[in-house]
């Protein structure tokens, strides 16, 4: 995440919490937008374990 209170965090590592509000709020605008709007969808249909490669050490 480029910026706010998640700064330096991985799409897949924002707390559920922070994506329904940026659903409700409305999602950003461009490539961040869609990827946050992703992260909620993934979520919301418990597609989680998709993520599980990228959440190894190599990519910190």
């Amino acid at each position: 995440m480029p910026f706010g209170k998640f700064e330096g965090r991985r799409i897949c590592d924002i707390p559920e919490f922070y994506l329904v509000w940026y659903k409700r709020k409305g999602f950003p605008k461009g490539k961040l937008g869609m990827l946050l709007e992703t992260m909620y969808e993934i979520r919301l249909n418990g597609l989680e374990y998709l993520l599980d490669p990228l959440k190894k050490d190599r990519y910190p």
